[in-house]
């Protein structure tokens, strides 16, 4: 399980679906309290964050539709916290993974955009 924490125009198209469907799949988990993933760090790092995982929910979808990709798998509004700073992986480690894909990952350093 992995949301990245850099642009999503800097996706291919295999990373920028999968993140949107494990985002998916983590937004539940923490909404439904389900146990599965529960103790993975990456759900750790987005308790308490859902707002600030709609957000890049929201950057996902914005490119998705850029690339003429259908969404509709809307999330609901929650409380918690719009901002997100906990990283397990530097941006910088993050598009060095995804140099080291075999992918069309088109990495080069960013920021995130959401």
């Amino acid at each position: 399980m992995r949301i990245w924490d850099i642009s999503p125009n800097l996706l291919c198209r295999k990373h920028l679906l999968g993140e949107h469907r494990e985002l998916h799949a983590l937004y539940s988990i923490l909404l439904n309290n389900k146990k599965g993933y529960r103790n993975h760090p990456e759900t750790l790092r987005w308790v308490g964050k859902l707002p600030a995982l709609k957000l890049r929910h929201e950057a996902l979808v914005r490119e998705m539709q850029n690339r003429d990709y259908k969404h509709l798998t809307p999330l609901v509004d929650t409380s918690g916290s719009e901002t997100q700073n906990e990283l397990l992986h530097t941006v910088e480690e993050q598009e060095k993974i995804l140099k080291n894909k075999d992918c069309e990952c088109p990495v080069s350093i960013s920021v995130v955009d959401s």
